[in-house]
């Protein structure tokens, strides 16, 4: 049985407002028993934030172990590169808890990393000091790419915002951890204990969802009721392998039917 693999941010929800046919599509998966992990390139939540959010849109009875954040897989990633390595944070607070769980120390003074991710509490103060420590050598850890996110009046600066200022103040490229990055599907499989043919990535995104997926050799499902539109297809080098208005017309059983 394939497992899969779902965003959340345009996919499961827009901003606080459920997209159509999400709950059915988590209850088709827990009925045909399949694996399923949501991942997030959003580092300001935890997995216990998205489980009580699904919950209050109606979607109860998911645990911690379904959710994969882009702060999770920051976490892990430094924690195995540098244990206990001293980390400046600008981000949301959620970032720093993973971070510190993590066995990292949380500091503002001669950090060994600093990890940007999205955040709501930025002002020129917070951008000069972790431009400060980054060009007296620290190493420039992003959380994800996303340079806007769907909210239910439009879109709003996302972590890519974010590290494109401190890229431009000093020169520095960050390694960005999540979606497109290949880790974050690596860890998300190890999870699930699945392999990438049998492995399905759900997304609404071309430039992160799709294209990780692809190149991790998944089956990849396109959602319209995020970022991407139907006619932005034609911009990319790339296809996914289906394309659906939303997440309640994926075909779960079909997918996870062997071939």
């Amino acid at each position: 049985m394939k497992a899969f693999l779902s965003d959340m941010d345009g996919v499961i929800y827009r901003g606080a407002t459920l997209i159509p046919g999400a709950r059915t599509f988590v209850e088709r998966l827990r009925a045909l028993g399949a694996p399923f992990l949501f991942l997030t390139n959003h580092s300001g939540v935890t997995p216990e934030d998205l489980m009580a959010k699904l919950e209050d849109l109606g979607i109860p009875g998911l645990e911690p172990r379904h959710f994969l954040t882009a702060a999770r897989t920051a976490a892990l990633f430094v924690s195995r590169q540098h244990p206990g390595a001293r980390v400046h944070v600008l981000g949301e607070p959620a970032l720093g808890a993973e971070l510190a769980a993590a066995g990292l120390v949380i500091t503002d003074r001669n950090p060994d990393y600093v990890v940007a991710g999205k955040t709501r509490d930025f002002d020129f103060d917070r951008l000069k000091r972790a431009a400060t420590f980054l060009s007296a050598g620290a190493r420039f850890i992003g959380t994800n790419p996303d340079k806007a996110d769907p909210v239910e009046d439009g879109l709003e600066p996302a972590a890519g915002a974010i590290l494109a200022a401190l890229e431009a103040a000093t020169g520095k490229k960050p390694f960005v951890v999540g979606k497109p990055n290949a880790l974050m599907m690596l860890i998300a499989r190890q999870q699930l204990g699945s392999h990438s043919s049998e492995t399905v990535m759900i997304g609404d995104r071309m430039d992160t969802d799709i294209v990780a997926g692809l190149e991790a050799g998944m089956t990849t499902c396109l959602m319209l009721s995020g970022v991407t539109r139907r006619q932005d297809l034609e911009q990319f080098a790339y296809r996914p392998d289906y394309v659906f208005d939303h997440v309640g017309l994926v075909p779960v059983e079909d997918l996870s039917a062997p071939r």
